[in-house]
């Protein structure tokens, strides 16, 4: 009896000390992230001088990789329009997140469907320019944060110039000029709308699909983005104003 007295009379000093060590370590944690939280607003300005999957490839290839910047002015609006339809047609529409794809997705996993991606391209943007490759809680709402401060601080014709310039469009060719270059020999401006649907259909698997690929699914999806870019007439009113 007495020792239970004892310990019930110590709870809340223990209790006390435990709050503060929490608040102590999540102080801690709070400031090492913000100290190495991105520089959104750098990027909205000025070219990113690194990229989370760039880096990322170079370690697995222990490799450079061909990466090559153009300014939106120098890439083809045919690319820009093959790759709205292919990875995001609503992007001009949402603010950073599709929440009709994210309904859809979790339709297709409630109904035992192979899972859709539902991210945006400003999504993908966060993910390749600053996030690991792992699949955590913790990414995702860095994920989110930073989705929401590119659109923010960004806009949708930064955002796009800089998803066209670091994704992947084939193994070790990273954003258009790079690709252009690569399997057409030519610059990014003068990619024509059939290089462009080669280019976006590589996306899905970039590892494994790219223009020089014959796989009768990597076809096919051309195929899709071909038919989609000749019925998405809407989009030309934002890419002739980049």
């Amino acid at each position: 009896m007495e020792l239970s007295q004892r310990i019930a009379s110590r709870s809340p000093a223990l209790l006390r000390r435990v709050g503060v060590a929490v608040l102590v370590v999540a102080g801690i944690l709070g400031a090492r992230m913000w100290m190495r939280w991105p520089d959104v607003r750098g990027v909205a300005r000025a070219r990113p001088a690194r990229v989370a999957v760039i880096d990322r490839a170079e370690i697995a290839t222990s490799q450079r990789v061909d990466w090559r910047w153009a300014d939106m002015r120098d890439i083809s609006p045919q690319l820009a329009l093959a790759v709205l339809v292919s990875e995001d047609i609503e992007f001009y529409q949402h603010r950073g997140f599709s929440w009709a794809e994210i309904r859809r997705a979790l339709a297709d996993a409630r109904a035992g469907k192979r899972m859709r991606g539902a991210s945006t391209i400003t999504q993908q943007l966060a993910k390749n320019l600053w996030l690991s490759g792992e699949r955590s809680a913790g990414r995702k709402v860095a994920e989110a944060v930073l989705t929401t401060d590119l659109e923010r601080f960004a806009g949708k014709r930064r955002i796009l110039e800089l998803y066209l310039n670091v994704v992947p469009f084939g193994p070790g060719a990273f954003g258009a000029e790079s690709a252009a270059q690569r399997y057409f020999a030519k610059p990014a401006l003068f990619l024509t709308e059939d290089e462009s649907a080669m280019l976006a259909a590589g996306l899905t698997q970039p590892s494994r699909w790219n223009p020089a690929s014959t796989l009768p699914d990597y076809r096919a999806r051309v195929e899709l983005i071909r038919r989609r870019m000749n019925n998405a007439e809407f989009l030309w009113r934002h890419l002739l104003q980049l």
